[in-house]
């Protein structure tokens, strides 16, 4: 990449963030819309989870594809072969006659979301070189979700009461546009110096594993619990003996990249199963419109808004290890609001709730992206950014799952209406517990012990000829 200006490296920052913000903006807006597509497609629950996950299952299963992808033929390209298949698959989505349709629609969404996140990340990571930068800008990428939190469930909401849910995938398109227009104009084309081979092999293993474990869940199947277990069996055996793998377990030898994927998966369940609740509840149980759920969610957004950029500073000064530990102390105590203390009964414990929470998910993402990112070698940025973001679509994806699997159970007894409350406690104390478990391992993986794993994984890929990329976790 050849050597840029101050403002030019700005300008790209914010092209990358466009990408960031449709994708995110994307989710946000329709868990407002779920009641209303169930209303008119005549879905259940397992199809509103389906909505969710069949996005969030494509996206995690083709990352590392399209991450080493864009590091052999051009990250450039790739992003903007993103953008155009996004803007076609939210067309697509926004046209749908049915749920199945909708769903086999947010898939083609989802195969060009896969190009978007983790390539601009890797476009970021070699923009920005310097530790303090890159985490500084990272900072700036995680804010983006605090915005589209923000900006998701209003504009959500204020879409579907004045035109109906599908104009949600209608403003993706002249966003789309824009940053198409913007990438072919000003960010210039990077590539690996020696970018690795394909591993369909592995590819296939990923997809399975991930495809039928959700599959599992969300329809109580053994059989594909099975498959899944035979998957992850087949990726741990097949990985290492291949020269260039598409999952490189060396890597996880350091406890900070280690501990950055797990609290990155731990992190994105709480909030899939969060989001997932809270939507349903506020919309049918206490029958408020789209507009009024989102506004009763912005307090939640507005401080991952506020607190996503000062954890982006605080990781550059400071490194991980105090943004994960107030990130899960946070999100368990919100969690814990509804779990322990029935939060939806009372409006201010409610919103105490969304405080407390928001706070908690706005702290998280700058230390597990740098985290991730620097651990692994510049030369395979698009792979490492690949990871992270896998990280958090698997996160997400299952807590989706898990959580709605959860209330189906539950509601399939009671009252749907009368039994929400207490049929949402299980999936409540899910919640509360990845929120102790990104305390933990945050606690573990970021300390004197976890650096010194990192710095000698660094040591063993120089030795093998791979060059680590610079560390803040070292710092």
């Amino acid at each position: 990449m050849p050597e840029l200006t101050h403002r030019r490296r700005l300008l790209i920052l914010g092209i990358c963030c466009m990408s960031l913000l449709i994708v995110s903006l994307d989710n946000t807006a329709l868990n407002v819309a779920l009641p209303s597509m169930q209303r008119e497609l005549r879905g259940g629950v397992t199809g509103m989870q389906w909505t969710i996950d069949a996005y969030t299952l494509v996206l995690a299963s083709l990352l590392m594809l399209a991450g080493s992808t864009a590091d052999r033929i051009g990250r450039r390209k790739v992003f903007l072969t993103g953008l155009v298949v996004f803007a076609l698959g939210s067309l697509l989505c926004s046209l749908a006659p049915s749920q199945e349709a909708l769903i086999g629609f947010r898939a083609v969404q989802a195969v060009g979301g896969s190009m978007l996140n983790p390539v601009a990340m890797s476009i970021i990571t070699n923009t920005f070189t310097a530790p303090a930068a890159r985490a500084r800008a990272i900072g700036v990428w995680g804010g983006v979700v605090g915005v589209s939190m923000a900006a998701g469930p209003v504009v959500g909401g204020v879409l579907v009461e004045s035109v109906g849910w599908r104009a949600i995938f209608w403003v993706n398109l002249p966003v789309a546009l824009a940053a198409l227009l913007l990438t072919l104009r000003y960010v210039p084309e990077s590539r690996a110096p020696r970018a690795r081979r394909l591993d369909p092999v592995g590819q296939l293993l990923v997809m399975a594993l991930l495809g039928s474990l959700t599959y599992a869940i969300i329809e109580s199947s053994p059989l594909f619990a099975g498959i899944a277990a035979a998957a992850l069996t087949g990726l741990l055996l097949y990985e290492p003996r291949r020269r260039e793998p598409l999952i490189d377990l060396r890597f996880f030898r350091s406890a900070p990249f280690s501990g950055a994927t797990l609290v990155a998966i731990c992190a994105f369940s709480a909030l899939g199963g969060f989001l997932f609740l809270n939507t349903l509840y506020l919309q049918d149980v206490r029958g408020l419109s789209a507009l009024q759920a989102g506004l009763h969610m912005l307090p939640m957004a507005a401080m991952t808004l506020v607190f996503a950029p000062l954890s982006g500073r605080l990781v550059g000064a400071r490194g991980p290890r105090p943004s994960l530990l107030i990130a899960g102390t946070a999100m368990a105590a919100g969690a814990l609001l509804f779990a322990a203390f029935e939060a939806e009964t009372s409006t201010p414990l409610l919103f105490t709730g969304y405080v407390v929470f928001g706070l908690g998910f706005g702290m998280v993402n700058a230390p597990i992206t740098d985290t991730a990112v620097a651990g692994m070698p510049r030369a395979q940025a698009g792979v490492a950014a690949a990871i992270a973001s896998t990280s958090r679509q698997i996160g997400q994806t299952l807590g989706v799952a898990v959580v709605g699997a959860v209330l189906a159970a539950g509601v399939s007894s009671v009252s749907h209406i009368d039994g929400f409350v207490e049929a949402s406690r299980p999936g409540y104390w899910i919640i509360t517990g990845c929120g102790l478990c990104v305390l933990l391992v945050g606690a573990l993986t970021s300390g004197a012990w976890a650096r010194g794993t990192a710095e000698r994984t660094a040591r063993r890929l120089e030795a093998e000829g791979v060059t680590p990329a610079g560390s803040s976790v070292a710092s």
